[in-house]
């Protein structure tokens, strides 16, 4: 039995922390939405038992258990006791370790695709609990629509569809470690958002009100290590985006703009400044 899945990159609106756990992770108060870059799964399930195979076109990807898509088959194969075997084949569009979820992204594409081949009735929020175990940003992915996420990640509470404003992605030639970053973060000196207004621009219709109150508190963090970060994000503003921040942790900066000729006028002036550039919009 075949089952495709698509599986879109998420950019984070907004990213705060309040705080650390006493697990060493942080409390997380976010803004996420989908974009249109996304990932292409295929999931065969077939009368192989026991085998869960991962296939990449890309050649920076583990194919074994270190594979988040993996890790998701796994646990839904142990858990609800199927015999069936798994193999899962990942058309990668989404830049990899660019902090645009493309990991965990699969792993909630596989999680659906598996629950819809296996006939297991999950609702999405029973599939959101259970792929915490995965990543932290594996249950937003397992619902890919605009959400204010918190805790560890597992808290999603869905919001009114953003407008299909054009984005404009771009990831420097460099790969982040989110623990490291995550590491780093210094609570006594982070500058805090006002999350509480952005929450209410986007309930209420605001959008305008809304892109004056996005941000990231772990720029400053990455930044620092990596200078690129704050380069493109001046050229994006400079050549007309609404607003330019990173996204996750990083490298990855995006640009939103309100029209399509500006978002071209973005894409154009960062192609050759650029490793890697794609012009999109929000799902």
């Amino acid at each position: 039995m075949l089952v495709t899945e698509k599986a879109p990159a998420k950019i984070n609106l907004s990213l705060d922390t309040p705080m650390r756990y006493l697990d060493g992770l942080p409390k997380w108060n976010m803004v996420m939405t989908s974009i249109d870059l996304a990932d292409y799964l295929t999931i065969d399930i077939h009368d192989h038992p026991q085998t869960i195979k991962v296939y990449t076109d890309s050649g920076f990807l583990p194919n074994d258990q270190r594979n988040l898509a993996y890790q998701a088959a796994h646990m839904l194969k142990t858990r609800f006791h199927q015999a069936a075997g798994v193999t899962i084949k990942i058309q990668k569009n989404i830049p990899v370790a660019a902090g645009l979820g493309g990991g965990s992204s699969d792993a909630a594409a596989v999680l659906r695709g598996l629950n819809a081949g296996w006939e297991l009735g999950l609702s999405l929020e029973e599939l959101a609990k259970l792929s915490l175990s995965i990543d932290s940003d594996v249950p937003y992915c397992v619902y890919s629509h605009t959400a204010h996420v918190t805790g560890h990640g597992e808290q999603v509470e869905l919001l009114p569809p953003v407008p299909h404003d054009w984005v404009v992605v771009a990831k420097p030639k460099v790969s982040v470690s989110t623990p490291t970053i995550l590491r780093q973060i210094n609570y006594e000196t982070l500058a805090h958002l006002d999350n509480a207004g952005l929450l209410q621009a986007m309930q209420t219709g605001d959008w305008r009100g809304a892109l004056q109150k996005m941000g990231n508190v772990l720029e400053p963090v990455t930044e620092q290590q990596y200078p690129e970060i704050g380069r493109l994000k001046a050229k994006m503003l400079k050549l007309g985006a609404d607003v330019a921040q990173m996204s996750g942790t990083g490298p990855t900066v995006f640009a939103i703009c309100r029209s399509e000729s500006r978002a071209k006028r973005v894409y154009n002036g960062l192609r050759g400044f650029c490793h890697e550039v794609y012009q999109v919009v929000m799902l």
